[in-house]
């Protein structure tokens, strides 16, 4: 083999190894913990109560630009149905109820085993469609012969606030619906199907003018505490901690303040 030759075949032999070890270095760094491209948001799963559902899908909007490559999904509807679903096993982060009574459930279950956090309260209104067209005026006025009310089922924290408080002012009603979840009381009412539904002050507040609101003074021997607490078995639970912290922090209470509940 002329020298000529020999060179030409060596540096083509040298630039191939060379593009290997850079290939083998790429490879090497890709693989690395600290690298984030290509990654997977993780997924933070809360349940919710109904009541939150407008409130709670902003902050969860907030979290998620406060925490890139995150992304939260919720599952909204009684508190009843949330905790039974714990109960059996349901995957979640959080869990945020209307009521104690539902948060003690999962806790005896063990699968909430931090402190539940208040963070809001909550209380009962009567709304009818616009121009309260049957003319209620108190809460004694649903029980009036005929009235289409709709109330949540008695285990629904909204419905055994509805309950304590009809109990306690000796107001015999009888609806013709008991809903699993506020926000269905809410939708009898806006497209017709009910003539008054007790839903919260929240839910009142954020349907506008689909409804008109009657306040009544009774409302306040029944407040509902919304509490929140970390699942115990969750797979992301520093973000769990974080999206509790969210919610009883500063930028939590003022949401939920704006949306019409009392915050600590």
């Amino acid at each position: 083999m002329s020298a000529a030759r020999w060179r030409g075949v060596a540096g083509l032999t040298a630039a191939v190894a060379v593009a290997g070890l850079v290939a083998g270095c790429g490879s090497s760094g890709s693989s690395g913990s600290g690298s984030t491209a290509g990654t997977a948001p993780a997924t933070l799963t809360v349940f919710a109560a109904a009541s939150l559902n407008h409130v709670f899908t902003d902050l969860g909007a907030t979290f998620e630009k406060e925490h890139p490559n995150t992304k939260v999904t919720f599952s909204f509807a009684g508190s009843s149905d949330l905790a039974a679903q714990l109960n059996q096993g349901a995957p979640a982060d959080v869990f945020a109820s209307a009521d104690q009574a539902n948060m003690d459930k999962v806790t005896k279950t063990g699968r909430i085993t931090a402190a539940p956090q208040t963070f809001a309260t909550n209380t009962l209104t009567i709304v009818t469609p616009p121009g309260n067209p049957k003319h209620i005026a108190a809460l004694a006025d649903l029980a009036q012969p005929g009235l289409r009310l709709v109330v949540c089922a008695a285990q629904v924290p909204c419905g055994s606030a509805a309950k304590k408080v009809t109990t306690a002012a000796h107001v015999a009603i009888s609806p013709v619906s008991e809903e699993s979840a506020v926000t269905d009381v809410l939708a009898k009412v806006t497209s017709g199907e009910a003539d008054a539904g007790l839903v919260y002050v929240t839910d009142a507040a954020g349907a506008g003018t689909k409804v008109t609101t009657v306040a009544f003074p009774e409302s306040s021997g029944a407040v509902n505490t919304y509490p929140i607490a970390p699942v115990a078995d969750s797979e992301h639970a520093d973000l769990a901690q974080q999206f509790d912290a969210l919610i009883t922090g500063p930028e939590g209470r003022a949401a939920l303040a704006k949306a019409g509940f009392v915050t600590p």
